[in-house]
């Protein structure tokens, strides 16, 4: 009976939780919609002006003493006539009553802000209030494991996959430098297909250089693999999870854990470090 009292009380509190986290979910795509209304709205008046003033910019410092072209009129006139529409139906979904489209309309954004606040506040609150004990929490903490291992290997394939693209790039890039001159004698046409893959090959080695994907991959790779060795340790009941008590295998799994994701965030901020901070750092 009371067993049954536990898992009640602990699904109460996880329902009560996760609607905590609706809530500040929904509060914060409140706050990003109603930053681009705003946006629209007060920021579309500002382009119309800007244009009209650009318009009549060309028309005093070019054609002054002639005609506007008709593609320049046709141009700054559609996009006038377009900003206008838009801003009478941003005006309308804003201020009208029976529209109704806008959600938060006529609500300032300091106002949605503190509603985010405060349910972030009672979230915190209400977690403390209804916090589970600490081996729970270790094999939430446990079964939790597996998307950030998806994550990892993700972003791990993700750098994989840009560094080969400009390692391709680099090499077809080399090869048609050598090959455009040794087929062109003359210095044009192939002088400026040359600037241009010197230029492609120079930007491409600095990229790598700067971003390093190949080690930011091989990083996240490694971490991966390490977090998945852990977990089938801890599943198989082996070594260094092989204590008589649960409790102590899951405190170890979660410190050993949160430790290799320590150590992966050390690593990618050497890596975006500059290599002369990076020998300091080492």
């Amino acid at each position: 009976m009371a067993e049954r009292v536990s898992i009640s009380s602990g699904a109460i509190t996880t329902d009560v939780l996760i609607e905590h986290r609706r809530e500040i979910a929904d509060l914060a795509q409140r706050i990003k919609n109603r930053r681009l209304q705003v946006l629209g709205l007060y920021g579309t008046p500002i382009v119309i002006i800007a244009a009209l003033l650009a318009w009549a910019a060309l028309k005093v410092f070019i054609w002054l003493n002639s005609d506007t072209p008709g593609a320049i009129n046709g141009i700054f006139g559609g996009v006038a006539v377009v900003l206008t529409v838009a801003f009478v139906i941003q005006a309308a979904a804003e201020f009208s009553d029976e529209l109704g489209v806008w959600k938060d309309r006529k609500t300032p954004l300091r106002e949605l802000r503190l509603e985010l606040a405060l349910a972030e506040e009672r979230h915190v609150l209400e977690a403390r209030r209804r916090t589970p004990p600490s081996m729970d929490r270790q094999a939430s903490y446990k079964e939790r494991l597996p998307s950030e291992i998806v994550r990892l290997r993700r972003e791990s394939r993700h750098y994989r996959r840009i560094h080969l693209a400009m390692q391709w790039l680099l090499f077809v890039c080399s090869a048609a430098i050598t090959a455009v001159t040794a087929w062109f004698d003359p210095p044009q046409p192939a002088k400026g297909v040359l600037i241009g893959l010197g230029f492609l090959v120079t930007l491409i080695t600095a990229a790598a250089g700067y971003f390093k994907p190949r080690e930011r991959a091989f990083n996240l790779q490694q971490t991966a693999d390490s977090i998945e060795q852990h977990a089938t340790a801890l599943e198989l009941g082996i070594s260094p999870y092989n204590a008589g008590e649960e409790v102590r295998n899951l405190e170890l799994f979660a410190t050993t854990v949160e430790g290799l994701r320590a150590e992966q965030r050390m690593r990618e901020q050497q890596l975006d470090q500059p290599q002369q901070g990076q020998q300091q750092v080492i």
